[in-house]
């Protein structure tokens, strides 16, 4: 009998154990976030009237982006002419991209700018930052940083990028220093790490000097990946040619910046729900 009540005692105990494991797993945090919608939207701006070279570049992109919503994650729409866009259209967007340009006109400008001090988000690539002494929009050389195009590479090459803050989301999955496929790249004046608003997260490395072949460029702080602290934006200077999407440590850094801009949402992160 004393054996029988011992044998009860201890199967009882070991069913305890089990109960409280499964209990305990029951219990732990889910690791996956499954959208039961999509997630945000996102509006893909690009001009076929451009230099072959950055076409190339918008229409390598728009694949790009399509992948990412793979499962319709996300709704996506792609457009050409932002007069289609006012303002009560525009706010509906959680991001807008540019791919190889900006808003020229002065309605589509007023739209973006309000759209952006309103709290939209934006992310651009390589000429979607041009601007020069002939551009004549102040607000934009604000919210870039206060650089204008000073100088670049030629022809396109690959070059050798320094991470300049490893504690952003953006980077800190990305190795310290890392080559990136081949680019024309823009040097600009004065350097947006002069601006105390802008966080430089990217730049070439002093090492590629000097850099190019016909158009040589020989010294300088060449910023590539910034951030204004002002905005909820990102730039790229990435973006000239057919090559950009041939390198997974570059697509990830485009990927992280996508997120990054999307997660700093003030309707709130929509990786969260």
């Amino acid at each position: 009998m004393k054996n029988l009540i011992l044998k009860i005692l201890f199967v009882m105990f070991i069913f305890s154990i089990i109960t409280l494991e499964i209990i305990a797993q029951d219990q732990k945090e889910y690791p996956a976030n499954y959208a039961t919608s999509p997630r945000f939207k996102a509006l893909v701006y690009y001009t076929e009237h451009a230099e072959k070279a950055h076409v190339e570049f918008a229409l390598q992109a728009l694949e790009f982006f399509k992948r990412l919503n793979y499962g319709d994650g996300f709704i996506l729409e792609v457009t050409t002419d932002l007069s289609e866009y006012d303002y009560n259209k525009l706010k509906d967007y959680n991001i807008v991209v540019m791919l190889n340009a900006h808003p020229n006109n002065e309605s589509e400008r007023e739209v973006f700018e309000k759209y952006m001090e309103n709290g939209g988000g934006w992310m651009g690539f390589h000429a979607a930052a041009y601007n020069d002494k002939n551009t004549n929009w102040p607000w934009f050389l604000k919210f870039i940083g206060g650089g204008m195009f000073y100088c670049n590479n030629w022809p396109p090459q690959p070059v050798l990028v320094e991470i300049d803050n490893h504690s952003h989301p953006v980077t800190k999955n990305l190795p310290a220093s890392f080559v990136v496929p081949e680019s024309e790249w823009y040097q600009w004046s004065p350097s947006p790490r002069s601006n105390n608003d802008i966080d430089v997260l990217l730049s070439i490395s002093q090492k590629n000097y000097p850099l190019g072949i016909k158009d040589v460029v020989n010294f300088g702080d060449f910023p590539i990946v910034w951030t204004n602290r002002n905005y909820r934006m990102i730039y790229l200077n990435m973006g000239h040619g057919d090559d950009e999407f041939t390198d997974a440590t570059q697509k990830l850094l485009f990927i992280n910046a996508f997120r990054w801009v999307l997660s700093s949402d003030k309707k709130g992160n929509p990786f969260d729900r």
